[in-house]
């Protein structure tokens, strides 16, 4: 009887990540967007050519605008196609989800912060919360807790051993 194959693709749909905006932002709601995207862009995602780590989304005449990706062209992209990596990307949003981000932004002075980029299905979706931003003194009391429960951790598996 033979074996079946393993296939070598990894489970993981993730494209990108923003590990520091949990560091430097309090994320309250999350929000999920697709992406208007190029066809040079969706070969560069495919192979993996893309940084999110300072961007933001923008909310301009009632829509949401992705600000600040870069996703790097690929050599082999078309000539008669002009690539700039860092265009802002229009994402698709419902207008009442929409109506939440604007008042969200403009009366409470929350900040819209990409976190992830990832697969669902054949599409490019965007994760991204509401945040307000964290002063130092609230990053180090983050640094601090996270710390003890590291050492609370340990201690009880310390006692639990003896």
């Amino acid at each position: 009887m033979a074996k079946k194959k393993s296939s070598s693709k990894s489970n993981s749909n993730t494209i990108a990540l923003n590990k520091k905006a949990r560091h430097n932002y309090t994320l309250t709601d999350k929000f999920e967007g697709g992406m208007s995207l190029q066809g040079w862009e969706i070969k560069s995602i495919r192979t993996g050519k893309v940084n999110i780590s300072e961007c933001f989304v923008h909310i301009k005449d009632r829509e949401a605008y992705l600000v600040g990706a870069e996703i790097q062209p690929l050599i082999s992209a078309s000539t008669h196609v002009v690539c700039d990596p860092t265009r802002p990307r229009k994402l698709l949003l419902n207008r009442r989800e929409l109506d939440k981000l604007i008042g969200a932004v403009e009366r409470d002075g929350y900040s819209l912060v990409a976190t992830a980029m990832y697969w669902k299905n054949l599409w490019v979706k965007l994760e991204f919360y509401l945040g307000k931003g964290k002063k130092d003194h609230d990053k180090r009391a983050d640094i601090k807790d996270r710390e003890w429960k590291v050492e609370q951790g340990r201690m009880m598996k310390n006692k639990d051993l003896k």
